[in-house]
């Protein structure tokens, strides 16, 4: 792979996703999804589209400084790797809260090939066969959720905000009020993301995460000079935990997007001149 391996720059940690590539293409795959052969998914590298200049090559976002017509093309290199069609896609509206959204097959294309009615929602949950939840990211944390039981999935967008939110949750809640999941049946899987070593901010909003979880702050949040540094990772883990997802069934990429933004779009590190990688999940 060109530049730094994903999830090999510290030698401590090894990612649990499965590093897939076809030609230029490089995208990643939650092997435990894959064994129950009820899903198609995958999370998308920056690598291997048409893209150029800071979106270059794999930018999957419209509202990037990019042409529709790339943005496109790209979908299509994506979605062919994965075996999905365009048309069956349907994306979410991401505004770093926790809404989820109930989506099914009059869903199809929205946000893709015509316009949406899904608003400030950075989740979607369906048990439609056939129906691929695309959600997008820049350094902001990706949750796949399936239910192998009630053939259900989830897909969920969580950035700072969405995580103290609990959205990871909020996405199983809504996943057992639709499709009557029980979460110690579901598989989950924590995408490539920005980590601890590179999420930087300031006292106030590591306030936010000690006030919320003071009793693991000492985890989740470690000063360095006048800055702190937030491990979402963790905390994401310890919410699906706490809403009765095994710890067996949680699958961690454990890889740094700003660490690797040679491979990954990442907006800390490119300093907002990036483009959008995305999430896929579709039950087959």
């Amino acid at each position: 792979m060109p530049g730094t391996s994903p999830g090999k720059k510290d030698p401590m940690i090894d990612s649990q996703f499965k590093e897939n590539k076809l030609g230029e293409l490089y995208y990643y795959t939650i092997p435990s999804f894959t064994e129950t052969g009820l899903v198609k998914h995958g999370f998308s590298s920056r690598l291997g589209g048409v893209s150029q200049g800071e979106v270059a090559s794999l930018n999957l976002g419209f509202k990037r400084k990019d042409s529709a017509d790339n943005v496109k093309k790209n979908f299509q290199i994506i979605c062919q790797a994965l075996g999905i069609e365009t048309r069956q896609m349907v994306f979410s509206d991401q505004v770093h809260k926790d809404r989820v959204a109930l989506v099914d097959e009059t869903d199809s294309g929205k946000g893709f090939d015509r316009p949406s009615d899904i608003r400030g929602c950075d989740g979607l949950i369906t048990n439609r066969p056939g129906l691929a939840l695309v959600t997008f990211y820049a350094d902001c944390v990706p949750l796949y959720f399936l239910d192998p039981r009630q053939r259900a999935i989830g897909l969920a967008h969580s950035g700072w905000r969405s995580t103290l939110a609990e959205i990871g949750k909020k996405t199983l809640l809504a996943m057992q009020e639709y499709f009557a999941t029980d979460p110690s049946d579901c598989l989950v899987g924590i995408g490539p993301s920005i980590g601890q070593c590179c999420f930087e901010v300031d006292r106030p909003v590591a306030e936010l995460f000690t006030t919320n979880y003071p009793k693991y702050q000492a985890e989740l949040v470690k000063k360095k000079a006048e800055k702190y540094h937030i491990d979402l990772w963790s905390l994401i883990r310890l919410q699906l935990i706490n809403a009765g997802i095994r710890e067996e069934n949680i699958t961690l990429a454990s890889t740094c997007t700003a660490c690797n933004n040679k491979v990954f779009f990442s907006h800390r590190a490119d300093k907002g001149k990036t483009g959008s990688l995305a999430a896929f999940l579709m039950l087959v």
